[in-house]
């Protein structure tokens, strides 16, 4: 009973539900709740509230991982209906930054979906907007990406059923999201949307566009196949617009600002080009429309639940012409995919498909654009470092340089290091120490790699050194050979056998090699000979010769000169 209780207060709290036509809106305003809690509560509302209309949660955004998980029973729920699963579906989503009255506009495109049959679907005065939560002020509110629970079945002026959804999106650029989070969530909802809203305030800016290309190219990635023009309609929606004087309001003012703000020039710098460029190779269709500012009661009334008695007429005007540009039968875009139109069935699929992409690390992560600039500055700073190092030993021990002795080679080497870590760090580089640091670690460990193959060149100029191989094998053969021939003598014939055996294997083994060497081909076994007979060098006669060296002293093996003998001259001349 006491569980039953609380889940109620939970339902109610700033819970609003009308009916209007037959249909239930309900908005929910409550914290987001542990996925495990919200599902128990969405199973428990929809035995006791069959009907009832609400927006599902469809992509949860984990704030701790910065990860996105897909709540495939509830999509499936919802596209898996009888009525719509078979039916072409047309997918209205809403994206841009935080805080800027997507789930407000998102509550009118209910409006009209729910009234457009009767003559003013824009409400009464003193009703309150219900449907996707929103509230004002500035922290955000929607997380992850929501649809409306009900999927809406409109005919079309020609006849045929389509199916209509509507998607809100968590705003870019919180204080809590990363660039990743905010660039997966936008090319994710304008994959599988058929129209995007692309939501901005007051003006089309330079990093609005920016952004919109990081974005579209983080989507594009994603897709399996890219297609000539991947993604469909794109909408810039101005609110806000404060130059009425110069664009009026609406679509034709909007599209006359669009031409002129997306206009690739000639004296334009290459990067803005490209960023235009960009955007009109991503979408079939881009469109913009100018919608002034809502009123002040609106923006600054903690108060304000929606009525249009607080709104301002121009808004209002506008909002009329808005929506039914975007969701009248008339104006419906089909989701189509590499030219296909899909269904209800298809578009579950193909999220589960794109959320499996994003969830993997096959995709490059997006950056800022100040992290990207200070590792393109540290790599660019590393590049030139280390060219000075290459050239330097080029000059050393490069291809038409003697051979040149190891521990030489390794002094040079550590000079040369030095004045290329001194070089990267003359350079001027953003990111600070620490990010700067681990591109200094990077340079360091590229160039002891260098250096390593800069000594096995030099190894290679070394005739003793390429003998080595046939001499660890000759030495070999013959030591077996003598071993042989003593515990032969001796009556030992398993020992002999064996070192037999051995020699037979060291003489395949040679001629193996020389076939390598002289041919070309089967190199991986010819350098499996060669680190075997290195090993063998290394471990084993090395050693040995170490050994014997430090036991018979090389000055004992030189016979002493005798003393001099005394002529008979001196001895006279002594005399």
């Amino acid at each position: 009973m006491a569980a039953e209780e609380s889940r109620l207060k939970q339902r109610n709290h700033k819970n609003s539900i009308f009916t209007e036509g037959g249909h239930g809106f309900k908005s929910d305003t409550s914290p987001m709740r542990r996925e495990e809690e919200e599902d128990d509560l969405l199973e428990e509302e929809e035995e006791e509230e069959v009907g009832v209309a609400r927006p599902v949660q469809i992509v949860v955004a984990d704030e701790e991982e910065h990860s996105f998980s897909l709540q495939e029973e509830a999509l499936e729920r919802l596209l898996l209906q009888e009525e719509v699963q078979d039916l072409h579906v047309v997918v209205v989503s809403v994206a841009g930054a935080f805080r800027k009255g997507k789930s407000f506009l998102l509550d009118f495109m209910l409006r009209f979906m729910y009234k457009q049959s009767s003559g003013s679907w824009v409400g009464g005065e003193e009703e309150p907007l219900t449907g996707f939560t929103w509230r004002g002020g500035c922290e955000r509110e929607t997380t992850g990406i929501l649809a409306w629970s009900e999927v809406f079945v409109v005919e079309k002026p020609d006849g045929c059923k389509v199916a209509v959804l509507l998607i809100d999106t968590q705003g870019a650029f919180d204080s809590q999201s990363t660039i990743k989070d905010c660039a997966t969530l936008f090319a994710l909802s304008t994959m599988t949307s058929s129209v995007q809203v692309y939501n901005l305030s007051q003006n089309v800016q330079e990093d609005d566009l920016q952004h919109l290309q990081l974005f579209t190219e983080y989507g594009r990635l994603a897709m399996e196949e890219v297609y000539e023009k991947p993604f469909q309609t794109l909408m810039f929606l101005i609110r806000d617009w404060s130059y009425p004087y110069e664009h009026p309001y609406g679509l034709e003012g909007g599209q006359s600002f669009l031409e002129k703000r997306l206009q690739v020039k000639q004296n334009q710098h290459e990067e803005l080009q490209n960023v235009r460029k960009h955007i009109h190779s991503c979408f079939s269709n881009i469109s913009c429309f100018l919608l002034p500012h809502p009123g002040l009661k609106v923006a600054t009334n903690p108060h304000f639940d929606g009525r249009l008695r607080d709104i301002d007429e121009d808004f209002k005007k506008e909002l009329v012409n808005l929506v039914p540009t975007l969701l009248s039968p008339e104006n419906l875009v089909e989701k189509e995919i590499g030219g296909v139109k899909i269904t209800c069935r298809d578009l579950l699929h193909y999220f589960k498909a794109y959320m499996k992409i994003y969830q993997g690390e096959e995709l490059p992560h997006p950056k800022s654009m100040l992290q990207a600039t200070a590792e393109a500055n540290n790599l660019a700073a590393v590049a030139g470092a280390k060219d000075i190092y290459n050239k330097s030993m080029e000059q050393v021990c490069g291809g038409d340089k003697p051979y040149i002795s190891p521990a030489e080679l390794e002094r040079r080497h550590m000079e040369l290091r030095q004045v290329s870590v001194r070089h990267f760090r003359g350079v001027k580089k953003m990111g600070g120490e620490d990010f700067c640091r681990r591109y200094q670690e990077q340079l360091e460990a590229e160039l002891d790699e260098a250096y390593a193959n800069f000594s096995k060149h030099n190894d290679g100029k070394n005739i003793f050194y390429a003998a080595r191989t046939p001499a660890t094998l000759f030495a070999v053969m013959f030591i077996m050979y003598v071993v042989s021939l003593v515990t032969g003598f001796v009556g030992i014939n398993s020992v002999a056998t064996l070192c037999n055996l051995v020699m037979g294997v060291a003489l395949t083994a040679l001629c193996i090699w020389a076939y390598v060497k002289y041919s070309g081909e089967f190199r991986e076994v010819g350098g499996i000979i060669d680190q075997v007979a290195e090993t063998l060098w290394e471990q084993v006669f090395s050693k040995l010769f170490e050994v014997a060296r430090s036991r018979v002293p090389l000055g004992s093996l030189i016979p002493a000169p005798r003393p001099r003998l005394a002529s008979n001259n001196n001895v006279k001349k002594k005399n």
